[in-house]
C-alpha cells in the first residue's frame, strides 16, 4: 500500500527491458533507452544482432483507455494493403499488444519495427507531398477495413464538445472573458461543420501533422503513431496537417499546398472535404488544448499556461480563413 496514489509513474528500465522480454521474442541481450516521455513513454529497444524496436506504453488518458486493439488491426491491414506505416510485432502469444501492470493501474504496450529514414524537414515542400501521398494511400486502405469496435471516434463530440468541457472543468482558463470567447467560438466552428451535412467518413490517422512519419530511401513518407486513430471526419485528418503549418505563430502555406498536391496525385478530395478542413483547424486546436488540460495535475500549471492566451490565434483564423479567407 502506498502513502500517496500514483497518478503516472516512471518505470525503471531495467523493468522494461525484462517486460519486452518475457512478452516478445526478441533475441537477447535486450537493451533499452527512453526516447520520450509526453503523452505516452516511448523506448528504443535493441536485441542481439543490432535489430532495433520502438516500445510504446500508453498513459492513462481522461478520454479513456487507449484503442490498442483497433489500432493495431488497423496497422496490420495498413501494412498488408501496401501501405507504408510501422507495423506492430506480434508477442510470444501472437497477440499485437499487451497490458502492463503499473503502481497507477493497467497500461497497454505495443511493439514496433523502428523505422529507417530521417525525420521530415519543415521547409522540404517534397516531404509535406510525400506525408499527402502516404495519408491518401491510408484512406484508400481505410475503405476496406472495419472500424467496428473502435473506441475512438474522431467526431465533434470527442475532438471539440469534450475537450471544451475539459477546459472549464480545469479551471485553467480564469478569465471568464477569454474563456466565454472560446466557448463561442466553438458553437460556432461546430454549427459551420454541422452545416455541411455530408461529409466524408473514413478511418483516419488522427495525427498527421507532418513529424509522425520517416522519410525512406524511396522518398515515400512512412506513418507511425496512430494511437489517436479511428473512425471520423476525413476533412479533420487532412486538417491537422493544415493545423500544423499555422498554428503557433507559423505560416507555411506553401507545405499545406504541396500536401494536398501529394493526396490529390492518389486520391480526389470532394470540396466539402477541402472547405470543411479549415474549419477543422479551430476543432484540432480545441483537441490538443483539451488533452493538455486533463494533464495539468502531472504536468503542471507552468506547462498547460499559454492555453489561456489561444483565443486570439482561434479568433483571428476564424475572420481570417471562415469570413474572409485569405487563401
Amino acid at each position: 500500500m502506498f502513502d500517496l496514489r500514483p497518478l503516472y509513474s516512471t518505470l525503471h528500465i531495467e523493468a522494461i527491458t525484462q517486460f519486452i522480454g518475457e512478452h516478445y521474442a526478441v533475441e537477447g541481450p535486450v537493451s533499452c533507452q527512453m526516447l520520450q516521455r509526453g503523452l505516452n513513454d516511448v523506448y528504443l529497444v535493441a536485441g542481439k544482432n543490432g535489430e532495433r524496436y520502438v516500445f510504446r506504453l500508453s498513459q492513462h488518458r481522461a478520454r479513456g483507455p487507449a484503442d490498442v486493439k483497433t489500432e493495431t488491426a488497423f496497422l496490420i491491414h495498413l501494412s498488408q494493403s501496401g501501405v507504408p506505416v510501422a507495423a506492430p510485432i506480434p508477442t510470444r502469444e501472437g497477440t499485437f499488444f499487451v497490458q502492463a501492470h503499473a503502481p497507477e493501474g493497467w497500461r497497454s504496450g505495443v511493439l514496433f519495427q523502428a523505422l529507417d529514414g530521417r525525420e521530415p524537414h519543415a521547409t522540404d515542400l517534397g516531404d509535406a507531398q510525400a506525408n499527402g501521398k502516404t495519408l491518401a494511400m491510408l484512406h484508400n486502405a481505410a475503405e476496406a477495413f472495419s472500424s467496428d469496435g473502435a473506441v475512438y471516434r474522431l467526431d465533434l463530440e470527442q475532438l471539440l464538445w469534450r475537450p471544451l468541457t475539459r477546459l472549464r472543468e480545469s479551471g485553467i482558463i480564469e478569465d471568464v472573458n477569454a474563456y466565454n470567447d472560446l466557448e463561442k467560438i466553438a458553437e460556432e466552428t461546430g454549427k459551420a461543420i454541422e452545416a455541411f451535412g455530408n461529409l466524408t467518413w473514413a478511418h483516419c490517422h488522427g495525427d498527421c501533422h507532418g513529424f509522425n512519419s520517416r522519410i525512406n530511401h524511396l522518398g515515400e513518407a512512412v506513418f507511425f503513431d496512430f494511437d489517436d486513430s479511428g473512425p471520423g471526419y476525413l476533412a479533420y485528418d487532412l486538417s491537422v496537417f493544415l493545423w500544423a503549418n499555422v498554428s503557433f505563430g507559423r505560416k507555411s502555406i506553401r507545405r499545406w499546398e504541396a500536401f494536398i498536391e501529394g493526396y490529390r496525385a492518389v486520391r480526389p478530395i470532394a470540396s466539402d472535404d477541402f472547405e470543411a478542413a479549415i474549419c477543422f483547424v479551430i476543432v484540432r486546436h480545441f483537441w490538443l488544448m483539451g488533452e493538455y488540460a486533463t494533464r495539468a495535475n502531472e504536468w503542471g500549471s507552468n506547462a498547460v499556461g499559454w492555453i489561456a492566451r489561444e483565443a486570439n490565434f482561434l479568433k483571428t483564423w476564424q475572420t481570417e480563413q471562415l469570413v474572409n479567407r485569405l487563401f
